[in-house]
């Protein structure tokens, strides 16, 4: 049971999006100032600030309509949504997907995230994972009996990449790391690989005989008209050792209907298959059929939500850059920031829990991205826009309330 206990002990949950009420601050000692205005949850995107793609629920409806076929689908999803994903999915990235060996629907992109990683990761592997990135890896790594090796991205190196330490990454597959996972755009700064990153890595990968994991979920979101590269196009990886993970749960405001999806190896996305039919059986069938909508939304649709969040960001990062002491890298694709603050009187977690008490902000310590982001956290700015800009002026009062 110790063995257990120890490795359920790391996958706290306490800051993780929509937990904010697990915070405890009954032993919190903060000042009796209140910087008062619309409470802001910046842990998630808010889905009535940006809502699901018109018709989604018109789609549940008719899966919920079509009964028992619906309900009780494959476990790897049901076969005609699978391939009308696989041809949307294959004209997006740029190559082709095959709906019967290499896609499966998860119950949202972390179930995808967690059966693959369950698929390839056995007691003592050495896995390599970027910080900062994704929460989830470390604390999935560590569950799964893994051995973490931590490539760093060094997001305020250039503005024309993302920063990847490449020579790190080589020396950690000749130490004998078989398995690299990664998310891009890089979750929680907002940085998009290189098309430059995207060969190396592939290359790497290839010479040394790796597995690659990406999260490509807000591959969709891209500013400033970047260039997007996705590895699943470059052919230089064999593709059974490759697998990409999408899903419209953020940029397309679903992440209510749990819907995920993988591609790639069909070795990898069977071994998914087995698991998730003693995990969950299958992604919820109702929920399924609102894939239809993805991709297909009204013309003009998700430029307009680019557009939009674009705004979002660019208020932001005036604001932070106009504040003393504080250090912020622009976001060129999704809704996150992941900016830098001048040291404190008191610890990011506290400063957290402050921030909920005294101003009604909600965000996400920079310490779930990796343990020496002591001086970061991280926001959702898929928000209100006027209300996120508030939240971010009393985020910055309360830093210089706090600031040594």
């Amino acid at each position: 049971m110790q063995l257990v206990d120890r490795k359920f002990s790391k996958l706290g949950a306490e800051y993780a999006p929509g937990q904010e009420a697990r915070q405890n601050t009954d032993e919190l000692v903060v000042s009796s100032k209140v910087y008062s205005g619309i409470p802001v949850d910046f842990s998630h995107g808010d889905v009535d600030a940006f809502e699901p793609i018109p018709g989604s629920l018109e789609f549940f409806n008719k899966g919920v309509h079509i009964g028992g076929k619906q309900a009780y689908t494959e476990y790897r999803g049901s076969k005609e949504i699978r391939e009308e994903l696989a041809t949307k999915l294959s004209n997006f990235i740029g190559s082709e997907i095959n709906a019967v060996d290499n896609l499966i629907i998860t119950p949202g992109t972390q179930g995808a995230l967690f059966l693959a990683m369950g698929s390839t990761i056995s007691r003592g592997d050495k896995v390599a994972i970027v910080e900062p990135d994704y929460f989830a890896n470390r604390k999935l790594v560590e569950f799964f009996e893994g051995e973490i090796v931590p490539i760093q991205l060094d997001f305020f190196e250039s503005d024309e990449k993302a920063g990847l330490n490449l020579s790190q990454l080589e020396e950690a597959f000749k130490a004998g790391v078989k398995l690299f996972l990664f998310s891009n755009p890089n979750n929680p700064t907002g940085v998009v690989y290189s098309e430059e990153e995207i060969f190396k890595i592939a290359n790497l990968a290839e010479e040394y005989e790796a597995t690659l994991i990406v999260d490509e979920l807000y591959s969709r979101q891209i500013f400033d008209n970047r260039t997007y590269t996705h590895l699943y196009a470059q052919k230089i990886v064999s593709s059974e050792n490759l697998i990409t993970i999408m899903g419209p749960s953020k940029t397309e405001s679903l992440s209510g209907y749990r819907l995920g999806v993988a591609f790639g190896s069909t070795k990898i996305i069977d071994r998914m298959e087995k698991l998730q039919a003693i995990v969950s059986l299958r992604a919820a069938g109702y929920s399924q059929s609102v894939l239809k909508s993805w991709f297909s939304e009204p013309e003009g649709w998700m430029e307009d939500r680019i557009s939009k969040h674009q705004l979002i960001r660019d208020d932001l990062i005036a604001k932070l850059q106009a504040a003393d002491g504080f250090k912020v890298r622009a976001t060129e694709a999704g809704s996150y920031l992941f900016p830098e603050i001048p040291e404190l009187k008191i610890s990011i977690h506290e400063f957290v829990k402050a921030l909920r008490v005294q101003a009604g902000v909600t965000v996400t310590p920079g310490t779930e991205f990796g343990p020496q982001y002591v001086n970061n956290f991280r926001i959702n700015f898929s928000q209100d826009h006027q209300a996120a800009v508030a939240a971010m002026e009393r985020i910055i009062q309360v830093v210089e309330e706090y600031r040594k």
